[in-house]
């Protein structure tokens, strides 16, 4: 019974990969019925949870709860999903975020909860590191906005160049992950070689100092959480 429950949990939430819109996509009736089948199971699975629980068990159990509620979002979407379909009408299927539901509170996912705990703990105790990340992300947009919006720069697709500080916000965290580096500086880089100090300065107080610093606080916290869940 473990097994067939961790097939079918893993049945229902690779639809996603041939649902549209999808990489190798599948009709509508396949994946619909593919859904149903695993719903039923789920439901099967969750009435012999009922047969074998006492019902005041059973009701204040609040994976069983959850369940419930995943499934009859995930019938309720595909039932107004399929008849918009009929109607031509374009929509999306928006009961996929519930499907990681069934895999984290069936009972014998106990494990993936243990971890999924950790990670709820651990959540409130980063905020700080993660606001000042944040702080220090919206102060250098802001010198960016300063420092480059009044030149007249232009990227090499000829696009104005830092003049929208949400947009230079949105550069300047893709340039911590370094995924835009250097071209992200090239236009200030070509009016004056100085301004690739403010880029320097911006990796390494923000990718090599926040980023050390808030995976150390989450490995810590994680680590810390899970001790306390399992009892060691």
């Amino acid at each position: 019974m473990q097994t067939a429950t961790y097939f079918f949990i893993f049945l229902n939430l690779s639809l996603a990969v041939f649902e549209e819109p999808a990489v190798y996509p599948l009709p509508f009736l396949v994946t619909s019925l593919v859904e149903v089948l695993c719903l039923l199971v789920f439901f099967g699975r969750l009435t012999h949870f009922a047969k074998v629980t006492l019902r005041n068990v059973f009701w204040k159990d609040t994976k069983n709860i959850c369940i419930m509620v995943a499934i009859l979002l995930s019938l309720t979407d595909l039932a107004i999903y399929g008849a918009l379909r009929i109607y031509d009408v374009k929509s999306i299927r928006w009961s996929r975020i519930v499907r990681p539901i069934f895999l984290i509170n069936f009972a014998e996912s106990r494990q993936i909860r243990r971890a999924f705990r950790s990670i709820r703990n651990t959540l409130p105790e980063i905020t700080y590191v993660f606001l000042l990340f944040m702080f220090s992300l919206l102060m250098f947009s802001l010198m960016a906005l300063k420092l480059f919006g009044e030149r007249n720069l232009q990227t090499a697709e000829g696009l104005p160049y830092f003049k929208n500080y949400l947009e230079i916000v949105f550069d300047l965290y893709v340039l911590v992950t370094t995924a835009n580096s250097p071209d992200v500086m090239m236009p200030a880089f070509d009016f004056s070689s100085w301004y690739a100090l403010f880029f320097i300065a911006f990796v390494i107080v923000n990718t090599y100092i926040f980023m050390s610093l808030f995976l150390a606080v989450v490995y810590n916290n994680y680590k810390k959480h899970l001790k306390v869940i399992s009892g060691g």
